[in-house]
Parts: C-alpha cells; sequence; structure tokens
C-alpha cells in the first residue's frame, strides 16, 4: 500500500510540473502574437553575456522613450527663489553691477565754490562737505574740523561704519540730522589788510541735512548759517551773517527717466579788504542769491543725456557810511538765465566720462552802473571730465574746461580762460582720507574799467585718525584773483592743522591754527593772518 500511495504522489507532482510548463508556453505565444517582433521595452535594459559590458553601463534608449509621451518642461533648482529665496544647490548668486547715475544732483563739486553773484552754470551741491580753499569768495568765514560725507542710507538692524557718526532723527520717510557749533578764536588780522587790527571773535554755525528713505525718487538738503562777531570790533564792522541753503530733489518717471529738481540761496558778503567794497563803510553790505533749477535726464543703455535750465537773482543791500548815510548798491543786482547740457556714457561702473555745455545771460537792473558802464554779459562754458567710483577707494568728479565771458560794453575787455573744477575723496587707508577740491568762477565787479574777476581755487586736505575718535587734519589752499582790465593778480595761500576729539555719536571738541597770506602786484594789498580756533560740535 505504502509503495502505491507514492507512485501516486510521484505522479501528481509530476503532471502539475508539466501544467505549468504547458500554461508558460502558451502565455508566451499569446504575448508575441500581441506585440510586434520589432518592440523593445526602452525600460529594460538588453541582455548581455558578455561580462566586460554588464547591464548597469547601459544606456536608455531616449529616441524611444520620447514616444511614450509629451516632453516634460525641466525646471533648474532655484529657478522660482528669485533674487532672497532658498537655493538648493548652494550656488553663489551672481553679483549686479551697480550703475552711477550720471545725474547732475549727484556731482560732488567743492563746495563753497559758488562765488558771490559768480552766476556760473557748474553750480553742484556737495557730496563731500568742508571748504578747504584759501577764502574762496562766498565761503563760511569759519569752518574747522575733519572732511564730512553725507551718511549712507541704513539697512535695518545694521550700524554705520563709523561708530562716531550721528544716527538721525527717524521722521517718516526722512531722515533729519540737525547740528551745531559754537566756535571761539583770536584773528591777528580779520580785516585782511596791511597792518590791520587783532582780535577775539565768536561763530555760532547751526546746519541741518535730511535725507529721504524712498525706494524710488530723491529729497535731500543741505542747509548751513553762520554769525560771527569780533571784539573789539573794527570800522567798518566785520561782524555779520552767513547762510547757504540746496534743496534737491529727483523725480524717477521711468526706471531710465528723471526729473530733477533743485533750489538754492546764499547769503553772505564781500570779503573784508575786497576791491569792490566801497571806501568809508561802516558795516560790511549784505548780498543774497536765490534760485532754482529744473532738468530732465534719458539713460539709453549706457548714455545718459541732461538738459537743465536755471533762473537766479542777485540783490545787494544798501551800503551804510561811516557818516550815516546810505549808498545805493542797485546796479549791483541781476537776474540770470543758465541752460546746460550734459552727455555721459558708462565705461564701466566706476568710470563716467562726461561733456557738459553751459550758457548764460546776466542782465542788471539799470542799463549802466554808477560809472557809467554796460555790466550786462553773455557767459559760456565747455568742459571735459569724468565720475569717478573706484572700489569705493576713490570717488568724485573732476573736469577741464574753458570759460568765456562777453560784456555789453565795448569798454569792457572779454573774460576767457582755462578753468578746472573737483571733488575727489580718496580713502588711502582705514586710518586715512585725502580730498582734492577745485573750483572755477566769473565774479562781477565795481571797479570802473574792470569786466570781473575770474576766481580759481584749488585745495588739499589730508585726515588720519591716530584713534578713531582722534583725528588730525593738514589743510592746503591756493587761490588765483585775476582782476581782468585792471592789470591786478592776486595770489592767496593757506595751510592750517586742526585736532578733532570726538566724545561721542553728539559731541566733538575741534581745534585748529590757520595761516592766510595774500600777495598782489598791487602795493599795498599784502596781508597776513593767522586765526586760532576752538570748538565744540553738538549733533545728533
Amino acid at each position: 500500500m505504502a509503495h502505491l500511495r507514492n507512485a501516486r504522489l510521484a505522479t501528481l507532482r509530476g503532471v502539475g510540473t508539466l501544467a505549468a510548463a504547458c500554461v508558460m508556453l502558451a502565455c508566451n505565444d499569446a504575448h508575441a502574437q500581441l506585440v510586434s517582433p520589432s518592440y523593445t521595452d526602452p525600460l529594460t535594459a538588453k541582455l548581455q553575456t558578455s561580462p566586460s559590458n554588464p547591464p548597469r553601463f547601459q544606456k536608455f534608449d531616449r529616441a524611444a522613450l520620447a514616444q511614450l509621451a509629451a516632453p516634460t518642461i525641466f525646471t533648474p533648482p532655484a529657478s522660482g527663489a528669485g533674487t532672497t529665496g532658498f537655493d538648493s544647490t548652494n550656488n553663489r548668486k551672481a553679483r549686479t553691477k551697480t550703475k552711477i547715475r550720471a545725474s547732475a544732483d549727484a556731482r560732488a563739486i567743492a563746495p563753497g565754490a559758488a562765488a558771490p553773484a559768480t552766476g556760473s552754470a557748474y553750480d553742484k551741491s556737495a557730496a563731500v562737505t568742508g571748504s578747504i580753499a584759501a577764502g574762496a569768495p562766498g565761503a563760511p568765514p569759519v569752518q574747522i574740523g575733519p572732511i564730512r560725507t553725507f551718511p549712507k542710507k541704513r539697512i535695518a538692524h545694521s550700524e554705520p561704519e563709523d561708530p562716531y557718526a550721528p544716527l538721525g532723527i527717524p521722521a517718516g520717510a526722512f531722515d533729519l540730522f540737525p547740528a551745531i557749533e559754537l566756535i571761539g578764536g583770536y584773528n591777528t588780522n580779520p580785516g585782511h589788510e596791511s597792518g590791520g587790527q587783532a582780535a577775539w571773535f565768536y561763530t555760532v554755525a547751526p546746519e541741518l541735512r535730511v535725507q529721504s528713505n524712498w525706494s524710488r525718487h530723491e529729497f535731500k538738503a543741505d542747509l548751513r548759517g553762520s554769525y560771527i562777531g569780533y571784539s573789539p570790533d573794527e570800522t567798518p564792522t566785520l561782524s555779520r551773517p552767513y547762510f547757504n541753503g540746496k534743496i534737491d530733489g529727483r523725480l524717477d518717471v521711468t526706471h531710465d527717466t528723471r526729473i530733477d529738481l533743485g533750489s538754492r540761496i546764499l547769503m553772505s558778503t564781500d570779503n573784508p579788504g575786497s576791491p569792490n567794497l566801497q571806501a568809508g563803510l561802516a558795516k560790511l553790505p549784505i548780498f543774497v542769491t536765490g534760485g532754482g533749477t529744473i532738468g530732465l535726464g534719458q539713460r539709453f543703455n549706457r548714455f545718459d543725456v541732461s538738459i537743465k535750465g536755471d533762473v537766479s537773482r542777485t540783490i545787494y543791500q544798501e551800503s551804510t557810511l561811516t557818516d550815516g548815510s546810505t549808498a545805493s548798491n542797485d546796479d549791483r543786482n541781476f537776474d540770470q538765465y543758465a541752460g546746460t547740457l550734459r552727455g555721459a556714457y558708462e565705461l564701466s561702473p566706476g568710470l563716467i566720462p562726461f561733456v557738459e555745455v553751459g550758457a548764460d545771460t546776466r542782465v542788471h537792473d539799470l542799463n549802466s552802473d554808477f560809472s557809467g558802464y554796460q555790466r550786462n554779459s553773455n557767459g559760456l562754458i565747455a568742459q571735459v571730465g569724468a565720475k569717478f567710483e573706484l572700489t569705493r577707494l576713490f570717488t568724485g568728479e573732476a573736469a577741464l574746461g574753458y570759460t568765456q565771458r562777453v560784456y555789453e560794453d565795448p569798454r569792457l575787455a572779454n573774460i576767457d580762460g582755462l578753468i578746472a573744477n573737483a571733488s575727489l575723496l580718496w580713502t588711502a587707508s582705514a586710518l586715512t582720507n585725502v580730498k582734492l577740491s577745485a573750483s572755477s568762477s566769473v565774479g562781477e565787479s565795481t571797479i570802473a574799467g574792470v569786466s570781473g574777476v575770474l576766481y580759481r581755487d584749488i585745495g588739499v586736505q589730508v585726515d588720519h585718525a591716530f584713534r578713531r575718535w582722534l583725528i588730525a587734519s593738514l589743510k592746503l589752499g591756493y587761490g588765483n584773483d585775476n582782476y581782468v582790465g585792471l592789470d591786478r593778480i592776486d595770489n592767496r595761500f593757506s595751510a592750517g592743522v586742526g585736532l578733532t576729539y570726538k566724545l561721542n555719536r553728539s559731541a566733538q571738541i575741534k581745534g585748529e591754527f590757520r595761516q592766510d597770506w595774500l600777495r598782489s602786484n598791487v602795493e599795498g594789498a599784502d596781508y597776513t593772518a593767522s586765526i586760532f580756533t576752538l570748538g565744540l560740535r553738538l549733533q545728533r
């Protein structure tokens, strides 16, 4: 019985194996009938019997794979992250080149370059403050201290680079930077005359700077004033006020189109010892020059072109004489109308050469001055220069050119000559800054037979920080005044050293010694003056 049972089990196992084999053969035949003999599954590697070419080294048949479905659009990693989103590839983001706008209101020209009633079409807003010229006309009576630059816009939750820089006062979309300087000193020759009398003096100089924080457009204002008083005072009195205010704005119409707006006002006096002053004065007469500018700028890729129109008016106060009488200065009042065309090309983000041409006309209130000369004139200025921003270490603007002024009265000689305008700041090291400034302008004259005065000034200032709170300054300046028609040339020299101690962000103590000289080809006009100053600056 056992043998029979084992034989039956063996028979059943063989039948099962044979049935399974038949089923597999039937399935293969059916599959072969349904599928074309030329079909090959693209996702299945071809069988190879050679051990030197195993299946893992075989390539997919991409041509056959493309027939199965429509092609898929490949999206690179981080393609939707924008400029600030997450990038899973950890690749460095490409830096975008910052383009320097050739806007006229961004030009950096030496402060104090605009002489009283010069009317130069080259009227700029200074990005770097601190007059270093040798008694440039229209400059404030006293200005001491290191180079000061407009504060940069700060990013939220970040500190400014200078730990002693003012933080300012936030006022909505604006930052306000108020300050006041209280200065006392001694001047051996405040009257700028040969053998002049010495005097003590004091100066109160408030200022306010305003800077907008808009993402588009721009508004900025720089308002500076001072009053200087002497004791004992001379006759004529040398005590006088000074104010220089500039307001500039830019409207970004489109990415490449802008509108430049500006207004300014200057209140000052002629420098003591000037030949334009009348004899027998009891005090220096005050003049006021005010004006406005409107311009349009357009950028064509790397090329920038702008055009500006300017209107200004100069008014002089009546002169008070020592005998109590007054003398009119109406013949010195005039209006000026000017236009400027400028083209610039961005060779690189840090170098923008430009060409500028300007023309103006001056129309006096009186057809003839009190000496019988017709002072109306037309001026022309042309210059070539460049704007620099080289690795943040060398910034500013410099230009060389030619100016000419033609007078209505044929008895007055025309004024022409080479001019230079510049304001360059070089960061020589982390502790040393060097500033070079130059300015040129044509001023009016009241002397009979003198057409006007061609002013040229150049100055160098070096600041070195022994500590971040202790800064030493060295200033050198030279000026040349050419009185066309009088054959008079005055050469002005200035040298000074100063020290600034920064107590904190809000207070500074400053001291300076300066020596001024004037050497003229006219006998009796030379003078020498030594000025000692000590002051306190309070800022916010």
